[in-house]
């Protein structure tokens, strides 16, 4: 299994000294190699915060996230550092990419943590990965001179780029209209088919979740199945 949630419990307190929100009360989730899985419930359900535990971009309470049989929750600094450059990948809403860099840069940009990397390998690997989500003939451009769809297929060239085995999609389509967002979800199934990487996908959308293999709803801090 390439990730197993267990028992996974966070609490967020009020800074105001209020009343401390439970957010996931005991969650136990599974994902297997190659498999892809749509999260969806109401806002505020926690959705996200099992997206950022799971790429150690959050701490839990208690629990175990074991992503290759490693507890991500007891890795050490540079440890964290390694498992977000190396076997997770992500994308969120915002694309977040740097204005000043071309597309072809941005796609880059997460391989500069890997120093002694082959720059010509890295950069083949860049500009096959755009060819793949369709904008190999965009690679010059700069953000600013993308639509919003293409902002986001570079994000999601981007989030490959190292290769993970998991890639965190958290409402990557929130931004987008009806006709792009199906796109991107498209592009998402047809990635996974071609490079067999696990996909989990936070999201509001029924028509957009049903195109994951699974399905999960979090209802009242704990993942129900909805459909597998």
């Amino acid at each position: 299994m390439l990730l197993e949630i267990k028992n996974l419990t966070k609490t967020y307190r009020a800074p105001d000294g209020g009343d401390a929100v439970e957010v996931l009360r005991g969650v136990d989730f599974s994902v297997a190699a190659g498999e892809t899985v749509a999260i969806t419930g109401p806002s505020g359900s926690g959705k996200s915060t099992v997206l950022n535990i799971v790429g150690a971009l959050d701490r839990a309470d208690a629990g175990e996230v074991l992503v290759e049989g490693r507890d991500v929750l007891k890795l050490g600094a540079a440890e964290v550092a390694a498992y977000r450059s190396t076997t997770v990948g992500f994308i969120f809403q915002l694309h977040h990419l740097l204005p000043q860099c071309t597309v072809l840069e941005n796609v880059l940009v997460p391989t500069l943590a890997q120093p002694g990397g082959d720059r010509r390998a890295l950069r083949e690997r860049a500009e096959s990965l755009l060819a793949a989500v369709g904008l190999e003939h965009r690679r010059g451009h700069r953000p600013g001179q993308l639509s919003g769809g293409e902002r986001q297929r570079v994000a999601v060239a981007r989030a490959l780029i190292n290769q993970p085995k998991l890639l965190l999609a958290d409402e990557p389509t929130g931004a987008l209209d009806r006709v792009n967002a199906g796109r991107l979800v498209d592009l998402l199934a047809e990635l996974n088919r071609a490079q067999g990487v696990a996909v989990i996908m936070v999201t509001h959308a029924p028509e957009l979740a049903g195109r994951m293999g699974r399905v999960v709803e979090l209802v009242d801090g704990k993942l129900v199945e909805v459909r597998r």
